[in-house]
């Protein structure tokens, strides 16, 4: 089935910039966001762009065992030799959230799947797709958690992991973790994918392994390589990147603080904030584990927490052991295409918010940029869901307006209602604002203060039009209690507590529903539009 596909301009918090990046290519492309991005998002301008790097053995040879760990298939493993032989990668990532995250991780990887199938049959040369685990990133609260809907409300799991100083990807499940499973799988109706998430979500895996074992798992058939870049193969592969990052570090703040400014000039707002003295880096403390931001006191001078280091000493540290080095969210995508041959990023609004100010350093670390294209954005709709939205006549874009359940419960009830009542209201209502304007037209022309009373007065009556209308249809809310459950299930379903179902409903819970998710979901990545497509399952 073809989705259904709706402008971006209807969801929530679209920013402006990612409205503008949208419309690269058009006749009303603003001029600047073009210098910012590698290519315009689905013109296809970025395949078969040269973007090999000299490391493609040790590169596979790292893949190969991270893939063996992970549990990868054959289709994995013939990837990751094609990448020996020169193919080139799609990449896409995410962090390593409990149970798989929500659903835009799985719209992330099947979307890498679709581009790199797009790239192989237009251009004939070899792409994979890979999934970079942000493993090495600190916020574990946002990644400790995961939400299912259950029958009358939102359930939020949290293992309440307490180690926020050390990189998510090592962090520990622990036993809590099966009494999680045991909750979130009777709310699943112990659906096939119980057994896989048990599987990879062991008290003894850390959140790295467990959530790389489990997408591996998922994208078998499609032969996704995830990976785990926070070891040091992968980190020596990128060491040039991260040596650049110390040595050039005054040179990169005036680029990074000059595009900041020129975003603000334009009426964008920066993604991330970058303050004099602030660095691209993070640092691991030796002795703690604790992943600590490293910001330049004065030339040649560093600081991490309370430990000081020159330039000598970061350097030979990463000489040593380069996995103590970690890229920030601007260097992040940098680094990944100093390690990887990169022919194009698929990402979020916010990462790509991230690209127009990372292009400044991909300038001058890279010489090039790396295109970046936009994920499927979707809402997916169970046949339950389905039933419901038919027999009410209403579609995604009625969910979007109302914004709460009370405000879908009294549209619910309004088209309830008896088409004798709604014909009266309609009737009276229009007769009353036609009248209304006729006299305040006719009152403000024999004098303006008149005018202003008579509109203020006329606005009373309104209000009061609109508060019969509001009472009908409460009336036949509270006659029809099946209304308000019925906005409930769907604003909980397809929009629930005001955000896009994808950021909130884990992914896990859509595989529940479904035994051939992930290949329609990759289907619908071939066919996507740049709007947000809806998908009944």
């Amino acid at each position: 089935m073809t989705p259904d596909c709706y402008p971006m301009n209807i969801l929530p918090q679209v920013t402006r910039l990612y409205a503008d990046y949208l419309a690269i290519g058009s006749a009303n492309a603003a001029p600047a966001i073009r210098t910012w991005y590698g290519a315009a998002p689905m013109s296809g301008e970025w395949m078969g762009r040269d973007v090999a790097v000299g490391h493609t053995a040790p590169l596979a040879d790292a893949l190969q065992l991270q893939a063996e760990t992970f549990g990868s298939g054959t289709e994995t493993f013939a990837n990751i030799e094609r990448l020996r032989q020169g193919a080139r990668a799609v990449v896409t990532g995410q962090q390593v959230g409990l149970f798989g995250g929500p659903l835009l991780t799985l719209l992330k990887a099947a979307t890498a799947v679709a581009r790199a199938r797009d790239a192989e049959s237009s251009t004939g040369v070899p792409h994979v797709p890979i999934f970079w685990l942000a493993t090495e990133d600190h916020d574990l609260a946002e990644v400790d958690q995961v939400t299912l809907p259950a029958k009358h409300s939102l359930e939020t799991f949290s293992l309440r992991l307490t180690d926020e100083a050390r990189e998510v990807g090592g962090v520990p499940l622990g036993a809590e973790v099966e009494v999680l499973l045991d909750q979130a799988c009777e709310l699943m109706a112990y659906a096939p994918v119980c057994d896989l998430l048990r599987a990879c979500y062991t008290p003894h895996a850390t959140l790295g392994e467990a959530f790389g074992r489990f997408l591996t798992s998922l994208f078998t058939e499609q032969g996704l390589i995830v990976m785990d870049a926070a070891g040091p193969s992968f980190h020596a592969l990128g060491s040039a990147v991260l040596r650049s990052a110390i040595e050039l570090a005054p040179e990169l703040e005036v680029a990074l603080l000059g595009r900041a400014a020129e975003l603000e000039s334009l009426g964008y707002q920066a993604q991330v904030l970058v303050k004099p003295g602030a660095s691209l880096l993070f640092l691991l403390d030796d002795t703690t584990g604790a992943r600590l931001a490293l910001r330049r006191t004065r030339e040649g001078a560093w600081k991490a927490g309370p430990a000081t280091y020159s330039t000598q000493d970061l350097l030979a540290i990463l000489a040593a052991t380069p996995e103590r080095l970690s890229p920030n969210a601007l260097l992040r995508p940098v680094f990944q295409d100093a390690v990887l041959p990169t022919a194009a990023y698929i990402g979020g609004p916010a990462e790509i918010a991230y690209f127009a100010q990372s292009a400044v350093i991909y300038e001058r670390l890279l010489g090039r940029l790396t295109p970046v294209l936009p994920r499927l954005t979707a809402t997916l709709i169970e046949p339950a869901i389905a039933t419901v939205m038919e027999r009410h006549e209403l579609q995604l874009s009625d969910l979007l307006q109302a914004k709460t359940v009370e405000a879908l419960t009294q549209r619910l009830g309004a088209r309830a209602m008896p088409i004798e009542g709604k014909r009266k209201l309609a009737a009276v209502g229009n007769a009353l604002d036609e009248e209304l304007t006729a006299l305040t037209d006719y009152l403000a022309v024999m004098d303006q203060s008149l005018g202003r009373s008579a509109n203020v007065s006329a606005s009373k009556m309104r209000y009061q039009m609109n508060r019969l209308r509001r009472l009908a249809a409460t009336f036949q809310v509270q006659k029809e209690a099946s209304l308000r459950r019925h906005a409930q299930a769907l604003m909980q379903h397809l929009f629930p507590d005001g955000h896009l179902q994808e950021r909130v409903l884990a992914g896990a819970w859509f595989l529940s529903q479904s035994d051939s998710l992930i290949p329609t979901l990759v289907k619908a990545a071939q066919e996507m539009c740049l709007g947000h497509s809806v998908l009944q399952l």
